[in-house]
């Protein structure tokens, strides 16, 4: 069997660079190692950068996200009592869309089936080998049966866990982290959201956000210790505390329900330098994670596949070399502007172990600077609806 390039991963990342490819003539198969029913099942954010819309309409996904996306042109700062909107759209002339990455997700897959492109899920012990010469192989298990693809490309679009980074030699990586000394603790509701846009809460008792996955279901958070766990949380504990985090205008205006999921995340920043290896590409958060305090994730893997798909039609197209030599480059210079916007946001935001009054007055002082200052303002918006490709 044979391909030109073998995509590791079958979530959005992995999908939306097969749907590109395919768009490009470039033939594709996926591998993953779960079913779809699994990764259809996982809670993920939903703010998604008109970049990554642009590539959603690109290859003709973007019907049900027209129709049901929340598009959000500011976001809301809280801090001592009270909310402070920033008008994205005012300081940058664009705005972001509210739709879940699982709905993204689903379409891109639906997209995939139509096209009649080929997906092996249930892919086990998945294998990449000799991607340092011309002739990289994928070697997967499959209803007990060993098998052996062939093709020009690996991309790795696994994840953080995923079999593709851990195939590079550690000798042939840099890795750059920071693990923040706190997680998130998620709930998802169907209720309608306490406010139109999200409100982002910095607050004595810890980071508070109001999310929402549509006009009818909401994504509440509370910054919470690493060691915690979800069942010291049944509902009435996390609406009652989110309500001491909020100002009283959305206390007031809150309206609580029986969860549909709740779960604790850690945050972690981490970027492996570099992105290419032969002719193995890492793309997404095989690459680099963020702190889902500034929206990148999705975003970010979004631009990595764009970039890596662009680099792969001129090989093709042009038969050129030159986009691929340079995908590691072109990539990781975004995606550290990305890290230094999350890190950024979740510094200012969050209440870290052993704060102390000065620290907590500084977080107040750069947050009273960003409402009072339009170079603050249009620094923000620009980062957060997305910098160009």
């Amino acid at each position: 069997m044979r391909t030109q390039v073998a995509i590791i991963g079958g979530g959005p990342a992995g999908l939306l660079l097969g749907q590109l490819l395919h768009r490009y003539g470039i033939d594709n198969v996926i591998f993953e190692r779960k079913d779809r029913d699994y990764i259809l099942a996982r809670i993920r954010a939903g703010v998604l950068e008109q970049g990554t819309v642009g590539l959603l309409e690109q290859v003709g996904v973007a019907e049900r996200l027209h129709h049901d996306g929340l598009i959000h042109h500011g976001i809301e700062l809280a801090f001592n009592g009270a909310r402070h909107r920033i008008d994205m759209t005012q300081a940058t002339g664009k705005t972001v869309t509210v739709y879940g990455q699982t709905e993204v997700t689903r379409d891109l897959m639906d997209a995939r089936i139509k096209a009649g492109l080929t997906t092996v899920y249930d892919a086990g012990d998945v294998s990449l080998h000799d991607f340092a010469s011309g002739q990289p192989r994928v070697r997967y298990v499959k209803d007990g049966t060993t098998h052996e693809m062939a093709c020009d490309f690996i991309a790795g679009c696994d994840g953080f866990h995923g079999v593709s980074r851990q195939s590079v030699k550690p000798d042939a990586l840099k890795l750059f982290e920071r693990v923040y000394p706190f997680g998130w603790l998620g709930l998802l509701s169907e209720t309608p959201p306490v406010s139109p846009e999200l409100i982002y809460n910095n607050h004595e008792r810890g980071f508070a956000l109001c999310s929402m996955r549509s006009a009818h279901r909401s994504r509440y958070y509370l910054q919470c210790k690493l060691d915690d766990h979800v069942d010291n949380w049944p509902d009435d504990k996390f609406w009652e505390e989110l309500k001491r985090r909020l100002d009283q205008e959305a206390v007031d205006h809150l309206v609580t329900g029986p969860s549909i999921e709740k779960s604790i995340a850690p945050l972690r920043s981490f970027v492996a330098e570099p992105m290419r290896f032969g002719r193995l590409f890492l793309a997404g958060d095989a690459a680099h994670i963020v702190p889902p305090t500034g929206a990148k994730g999705l975003n970010l893997a979004a631009s990595d596949v764009h970039y890596l798909s662009v680099a792969l039609r001129e090989f093709y197209a042009d038969k050129s070399s030159a986009g691929i030599d340079d995908y590691s480059r072109r990539a990781l210079s975004r995606v550290w502007k990305a890290e230094r916007f999350s890190w950024w946001m979740t510094s200012m935001l969050h209440r870290f172990p052993g704060t102390d009054e000065f620290s907590s007055r500084i977080q107040i002082a750069e947050l009273n600077y960003l409402i009072e200052s339009d170079a603050a303002k249009m620094s923000l918006s620009e980062n957060y609806v997305g910098l160009p490709y």
